[in-house]
């Protein structure tokens, strides 16, 4: 399938059109990681449907965990997909790269979808659901860091952050469409359904090959970012070759202050986001013995304020900075964390509802402006690459495992504050990562060096 655009250079565009044409960017972007995040909500909510499926076991938390395991080991390969479409993206292009990943990750989801379990193929369904897994999370380690990094090059300078806090509101948009499908399955036909067990289980994963393809349609009809492009006409002019550049070895020898740095700030939105909005039903109701059914409301509000606070956050963030925002959220995090879980121990639903919205409010903060500011953070000829590697790999490291130390640190020390004093250690961690950091809110993204 093509991957060549037909339209015509973005400078010849009137402000109508130009305006037209960051809408389709906008969209595009939106629709490809709602994939991913609509996938792993799908993946999450039926756990014990799948592990059922591919690993049948006397002891049905047995088949549950191992399900998560499959999806937990997909998480390692993110760091070697995220230098691979990294490179990709930084000479070859956004638009090009983000073509062929979403491809991948729409295939990969619809043959989940397809896959029969052990009864059919035994030990080889396993395998497959591994592979397939690890494709998938091969190629999300490009979406994320490749949608934001092409609305940020097509964005106007001061309205950046808006427009770039399109992409953290499609993960949470795509766990709530999960959520709300899960929740009228199970209501319309009943988690142990045949229905549901044998058919309903696979629709999520079904839907990503239409979804996926509009969007690759769409990216197919765009030229690449103005900022790239406009990289590219430069190197011409110089008689330099792109295609010899070597991104990666750029960023890890010209640029390895500001990649920890980087490393280091994002290490509070990979365990902030699943901690609060992944792991926080389990430690209501497997730790604290709160009713199952009111901790999943409260994440489903959650979603819902997520959504409509990361807008605010990426539009504050245009004003303020990026710098401050992230400083006060670091800072927040380090100072309320303890007490808002001290007052989710109280066990009432309004105090646990509004612990949780001061955490929530927090995250939104940090997640709204993480994605322009790594943005602005890395040169255009090593963007890219340096986004997508310090943000996968700190999800890699820390996202795919926060929900597994935080239940080892409360069966280890017996205290059900343990994971809100990990919380603290990673908020102080990325605060000083973000004092040493610099200032680019409203800059020009030629103008970073």
């Amino acid at each position: 399938m093509s991957t060549e655009s037909q339209s015509i250079d973005v400078s010849q565009l009137s402000e109508e059109e130009k305006t037209a044409t960051l809408r389709k960017v906008v969209v595009s972007s939106f629709l490809g990681n709602f994939i991913e995040w609509f996938d792993y909500g799908s993946y999450s909510y039926f756990a014990a449907i799948i592990g059922a499926q591919f690993f049948p076991a006397d002891d049905p938390i047995v088949t549950t965990m191992n399900a998560f395991a499959v999806f937990a080991l997909s998480f390692l390969v993110r760091p070697i997909g995220a230098l691979f479409w990294g490179n990709m993206g930084d000479k070859r292009g956004r638009k090009w790269t983000l073509s062929v990943t979403i491809l991948i990750v729409s295939g990969a989801t619809f043959l989940i979808g397809c896959l029969p379990g052990y009864s059919t193929l035994g030990i080889g369904a396993v395998v497959l659901l591994l592979l397939l897994r690890m494709t998938q999370s091969f190629s999300v380690s490009g979406e994320y860091a490749g949608a934001s990094t092409f609305i940020a090059e097509y964005a106007p300078d001061e309205h950046r952050g808006f427009y770039v806090s399109m992409v953290p509101a499609s993960t949470a948009t795509g766990l709530l469409v999960a959520t709300f499908f899960a929740t009228f399955l199970f209501a319309s036909f009943g988690a142990d359904s045949e229905f549901v067990q044998n058919i309903g289980w696979r629709i999520p994963f079904l839907l990503a090959l239409p979804l996926g393809y509009i969007t690759h349609w769409i990216r197919t009809h765009l030229n690449d970012s103005p900022v790239f492009e406009a990289m590219m006409d430069a190197a011409e002019k110089k008689g330099d070759d792109v295609q010899e550049h070597t991104p990666v070895r750029t960023l890890l020898t010209k640029h390895l202050r500001v990649t920890l740095i980087s490393f280091g700030t994002c290490v509070l939105n990979a365990v902030g986001f699943y901690a609060v909005l992944t792991f926080m039903p389990t430690y209501l109701s497997d730790v604290l013995g709160y009713d199952a059914a009111n901790a999943q409301l409260v994440t489903t509000i959650l979603l819902f304020a997520y959504i409509i606070m990361i807008f605010a956050s990426g539009r504050i963030s245009d004003k303020v900075g990026r710098k401050k925002m992230m400083i006060i959220a670091a800072a927040g995090f380090a100072i309320l964390t303890v007490p808002m879980f001290m007052l989710m121990g109280t066990m009432s639903f309004g105090l646990i509802l509004l612990a949780e919205l001061v955490m929530n409010a927090l995250l939104t903060i940090n997640d709204g402006t993480l994605a322009s500011y790594l943005t602005e953070t890395f040169p255009t000829d090593i963007r890219f690459t340096g986004f997508a590697f310090t943000f996968n790999l700190a999800n890699a490291i820390f996202g795919g495992s926060c929900s597994f130390i935080s239940l080892f640190l409360v069966t280890s020390t017996g205290s059900q504050l343990a994971p809100a004093f990990y919380m603290v250690v990673i908020a102080i961690i990325a605060l000083v990562c973000m004092l040493l950091s610099h200032e680019h809110t409203g800059k020009s993204l030629n103008d970073i060096d």
